[in-house]
């Protein structure tokens, strides 16, 4: 019988956590899940955990060569046999009802994409808190293109709608041709969401929070590097050349574009004051003197804006 729902879950060294993310998802109520784990190359236990789930519950593709997170959701897209995939990273968990509660919805309105609010667990401090306000979801019924891309700037104080994990209808995506783009190592969630809704997806926001994404001291991280940016803008590019956007959305991205351009002169200024190059800093800021305003932002901000765990949560840009 066909699973109401596939959980597709991409792994990267993420032995401590993705057993914790695998019993979250079978214990879904209300629907049927099947579990895919697409391991990115893995060194440590995360194949032999995922394999320790019996097998008519959990499949696991084990890629022949590290793709980053978008080779990764593609090739278990690849097996996918649920109506609707849910995306869960596999440091994160999501709660029992969740699933059953997004597909409801999403079918009840015609939708072809389900979001919801965010529970940010902070592990080390203890306690939780939503991303995003109920008030600011409650007021935001349904999710458009150029609500999302105008959020999804770099550096910015506020949450991008780009951190949300959807629910897709797989028929959906099948039929629009959807694949995550696997030059991005980052921003490859925003760019496939916005992608879905750019070609008619209908999405519906749930101001509940129903994913839990987990933060800890200590978490793999990369740092965003300007070729990180320089992709992100390759790719928009190209998104930009696919599709028709309406006037909302092509202003949105008019904003996006600019953000990320001057996040890259911004990260070029740190690296010369870093090599103590104060004149090509200053050439830099002369250049684009926006990117100055970046380093008003307090340290301890800047720092976690400049870090991006591995599982690609990586900068406000989406």
């Amino acid at each position: 019988m066909q699973p109401d729902v596939t959980v597709l879950i991409a792994a990267f060294n993420a032995g401590d956590t993705i057993g914790r993310a695998i019993d979250s998802a079978l214990a879904q109520r209300g629907v049927s899940v099947e579990v895919v784990v697409a391991d990115d190359c893995s060194t440590d236990r995360s194949v032999e955990i995922a394999r320790g789930f019996s097998e008519h519950l959990v499949r696991v593709v084990e890629l022949e060569k590290n793709r980053g997170p978008g080779g990764a959701r593609n090739a278990g897209l690849a097996i996918a046999s649920g109506r609707w995939v849910a995306v869960l990273d596999a440091d994160d968990t999501i709660h029992p009802e969740r699933l059953a509660h997004m597909v409801r919805r999403a079918e009840t309105e015609g939708a072809q994409v389900a979001v919801d609010n965010l529970e940010v667990v902070r592990e080390d401090a203890g306690g939780s808190e939503p991303m995003f306000s109920p008030e600011q979801l409650q007021g935001l019924p349904h999710l458009s293109l150029a609500e999302l891309i105008g959020t999804s700037l770099l550096f910015e104080s506020t949450f991008s709608y780009g951190y949300m994990k959807p629910v897709f209808e797989r028929r959906f995506l099948e039929q629009a041709g959807l694949r995550y783009d696997e030059t991005l190592r980052i921003g490859e969630d925003y760019i496939f969401l916005a992608s879905a809704l750019a070609r008619g997806g209908r999405c519906v926001v749930e101001s509940g929070a129903g994913y839990r994404y987990h933060v800890r001291a200590g978490s793999i991280s990369r740092v965003l590097e300007p070729h990180h940016i320089e992709a992100m803008l390759a790719a928009d590019a190209a998104f930009l050349r696919d599709h028709d956007l309406d006037a909302p959305a092509l202003a949105a991205q008019a904003r996006r574009t600019r953000s990320l351009r001057r996040g890259a002169s911004f990260l070029s200024l740190v690296d010369h004051l870093k090599r103590r190059a104060p004149l090509k800093a200053a050439g830099v800021a002369l250049r684009d003197p926006a990117a100055l305003r970046h380093l008003g932002m307090p340290i301890a901000a800047r720092l976690r804006r400049l870090s991006a765990p591995v599982s690609s949560r990586a900068a406000e840009a989406g």
